[in-house]
């Protein structure tokens, strides 16, 4: 199968993620590696441990260590620390605990790109693991997986950076604009999810008030998450895009501490996309066509 143009794209969700981590470990399964993976905040995560070929990898990190406080601890974020622990998260873990395989992460022909959001500018960032060492790597994904009021922010390359989702919750326009025609998304939201505006927008703008473009990008992600979704619905009933989600919301939270749940929700995430193979395979055999997705995505910002 000619996976030339396709792209992998991985939505966000905190420790929904895991059940993105089921679904790439039955693609490794499979030996179905796409050429391309963009990912937000733990999609990116979820899809270095992809690209690195450690699958498992993701299930052990989003599970072993949710009771231990240096991963997510209620009493560091009341502190004025974070939720989680990004020390233990971004350092212990990959360099000491459940090693990350670097040489081999690098070494991949797959591309791997990291989403995170500018605080400054509002605007999303995309960082190409090619173009990253790996202290610099491991930087990026702590930025794009910290989330405003939860965690500090990031400073990388001369920028504040934070969660990029914040900015690009799907960055399906992204992967279109590299040139992919052909789209695979894995979401953590079932159809018809749509976001609503956030209450803590004041408190937001009072928190960060010298990042302007923090604040509208948070004011804005629930109208920018929409549109996204809607533009995907529509593709994906016209077979342009293909999209692998829970069937109803899954039953755990973003900082989700029971790990009967995570792995609840790491077998049903297997197990959908083995439900979806047949379907995916037809899909990934189908030569692409000029279908204008880049112009319905245009229609859908300016509506």
């Amino acid at each position: 199968m000619d996976l030339t143009g396709t792209a992998l794209i991985l939505e966000g969700g905190g420790l929904r993620g895991n059940y993105t981590a089921g679904v790439l470990r039955f693609f490794a399964d499979k030996g179905l590696f796409f050429p391309y993976v963009i990912g937000v905040s733990i999609g990116a995560c979820n899809g270095s441990n992809y690209v690195s070929r450690q699958p498992e990898r993701n299930r052990i990190v989003n599970t072993r260590y949710v009771r231990d406080p240096r991963f997510l601890s209620y009493r560091r974020l009341l502190a004025g620390g974070g939720l989680f622990g990004m020390a233990f998260v971004f350092g212990t873990i990959p360099l000491q605990l459940v090693p990350f395989d670097f040489e081999r992460f690098f070494a991949s022909d797959q591309r791997h790109i990291t989403t995170a959001t500018d605080c400054a500018t509002g605007q999303p960032c995309y960082y190409e693991k090619d173009h990253l060492g790996s202290p610099d790597f491991l930087r990026v994904l702590q930025a794009g997986c910290s989330l405003p009021l939860l965690q500090k922010p990031v400073r990388f390359d001369g920028r504040v950076l934070m969660d990029g989702g914040l900015a690009d919750p799907i960055p399906l326009r992204k992967s279109m604009a590299d040139g992919n025609a052909r789209h695979v998304l894995i979401l953590t939201q079932p159809s018809g999810y749509r976001k609503k505006a956030s209450s803590l927008a004041g408190l937001i703008r009072l928190r960060y008030r010298h990042f302007p473009g923090l604040q509208r990008a948070f004011a804005d992600r629930h109208r920018r998450y929409n549109e996204t979704v809607q533009c995907i619905d529509d593709l994906e009933r016209k077979n342009a895009v293909f999209t692998i989600r829970p069937a109803a919301s899954l039953a755990v939270s973003r900082a989700e501490r029971n790990k009967d749940k995570l792995y609840a929700i790491y077998d049903q995430g297997y197990h959908d996309a083995a439900a979806h193979h047949a379907s995916l395979t037809a899909y990934l055999e189908r030569v692409p066509e000029g279908d204008g997705n880049e112009n319905h995505l245009a229609q859908g910002r300016s509506a």
